[in-house]
């Protein structure tokens, strides 16, 4: 075998020592990023993000910022190649991260892996380090628009977020990462271009998991925090919005150690928290990194949507749609699965068995086969499945509602849980519509908002 063909050969990236951080570079003629990651002294994994259209900033300040921006992109989606390994030792072959640095990546590698670590049964806390030993990093004053680079994913949250800002009269931009047409298609919607922003993973990284790498779930809404950071210095916008509700913070399941596991732990309140800090540290303080739908719950956001009938037939919250590789079905909705099913029991809430009907082609609530699924969703008995769904909690209390509603008691689903939920601690339906006050919009946006005026609406 030739030097060269050796070079070549994908290693086992779980008999790696070492995970190597390698180098991140800009091409500003063609608004391509790469990121470079190896293990040991294995091949290049190059990862690329091409940005559309993207001038590179005349100012300084701006490239510096940019600069910045893109070393803290190659360390957050290094996540994605670093567990195919999981290896002990960690590398930086351009600078190490400072101290504070390393504690928000060991807390984001470790808290987002932990669906990863508890399907595979690995210990990452002993594995996960990052070396704090780089110089400290100057945060840059930049003078960027008071506009909103706003992340789209397809379905009802996104949607709602965007109309919440336009009536704030925010300029906004939809965003997107990769090529979605259901994504293309809700922004067409709305009357707006879509801004699609191209990420395409080191092909080794397959042929790793196609001969045993670890594999698993990875923070994919920190990875994509960290592209529109770039984008907001590239493109000059202040706010960098996302959609993330403040049921994002339920545990989908607690140990018998007493250690949470969250699904949900890039969209949660703790990330976008310390993401802020580092952003204002680190990056820059005038760059605004916050979830527009923080104060709500799930349900509360359904219930608005519920008004944005202009969407209805557009969205879609089913992840099977939503693949690196495209679709997986045919059509918006799989109709059998934990996002489909609380899809279908929180529009019920609010809209007849027809029109939820119209809306995702079938009428799961009236499946009894899938009963168990919507238990798992109330926590009867079952754990909350890894995925974005609402509190169990919020499940329990709109199938609650349900039991109380002519054209809803008899479906097999309710039918089938009244009981159970009889025996169970329920909340108060109208509490859940109460905005939190837990939220990092900033004033100027949230007073334009109106968000306590009109909370209390019933649907």
């Amino acid at each position: 075998m030739t030097e060269k063909m050796a070079d070549s050969v994908v290693p086992d990236p779980r008999k790696a020592r070492c995970f190597e951080f390698t180098r991140c570079e800009f091409d500003p003629l063609r608004g391509v990023a790469s990121l470079v990651y190896r293990f040991d002294n294995g091949p290049e994994l190059i990862e690329r993000i091409r940005f559309p259209y993207a001038p590179w900033p005349p100012e300084a300040s701006r490239q510096a910022a940019f600069e910045q921006a893109l070393y803290l992109l190659h360390l957050v989606a290094g996540v994605s190649y670093y567990k195919a390994g999981l290896s002990h030792e960690m590398r930086f072959a351009q600078r190490d991260p400072d101290p504070e640095l390393a504690a928000f990546l060991t807390e984001l590698y470790v808290q987002g892996l932990g669906e990863f670590a508890y399907i595979n049964q690995v210990d990452l806390v002993s594995r996960i380090s990052f070396p704090g030993t780089g110089a400290p990093t100057v945060a840059i004053d930049l003078i960027l628009p008071q506009r909103a680079l706003h992340a789209m994913g397809g379905g009802k949250d996104s949607l709602v977020g965007l109309r919440l800002l336009q009536q704030a009269g925010i300029e906004v931009q939809p965003v997107c990462i990769g090529q979605s047409t259901l994504i293309g298609e809700t922004v067409k919607a709305a009357g707006l271009p879509l801004l699609r922003i191209e990420r395409t993973l080191a092909p080794e990284l397959l042929e790793m998991n196609r001969m045993g790498a670890w594999n698993g779930h990875v923070p994919v809404t920190a990875i994509h925090s960290a592209i529109l950071l770039c984008a907001s210095v590239l493109y000059g916008f202040a706010y960098v919005v996302f959609s993330n509700e403040r049921s994002a913070d339920e545990a989908t399941l607690v140990l018998g150690d007493g250690t949470a596991v969250n699904h949900q732990h890039s969209k949660s309140s703790a990330f976008e928290n310390n993401l802020r800090e580092v952003i204002a540290s680190q990056l820059s303080p005038d760059i605004e990194y916050f979830s527009i739908l923080r104060p709500f719950s799930e349900l509360e956001i359904v219930r608005r949507f519920c008004h944005l009938t202009e969407f209805q037939s557009v969205y879609s919250s089913c992840n099977r749609n939503f693949h690196l590789d495209g679709s997986q079905i045919e059509g918006r909705w799989c109709q059998d699965c934990p996002k489909c099913r609380f899809a279908a029991l929180s529009l019920a809430l609010f809209l007849s068995p027809g029109q939820v009907v119209d809306i995702m082609g079938a009428d799961l609530l009236d499946q009894g086969e899938q009963a168990d699924g919507f238990r798992a969703l109330c926590g009867l008995g079952r754990d909350k499945p890894f995925e974005c769904v609402g509190e169990a909690g919020e499940s329990r209390a709109a199938l609650a509602a349900l039991v109380t509603r002519d054209d809803w008691c008899e479906h097999a689903v309710v039918a089938a849980v009244a009981a159970e939920l009889a025996e169970v601690s329920v909340p108060a339906l109208e509490d859940l519509f109460v905005p939190s006050k837990k939220h990092w919009i900033p004033p100027a946006v949230f007073s334009r908002l109106k968000i306590e005026e009109d909370s209390g609406e019933k649907g």
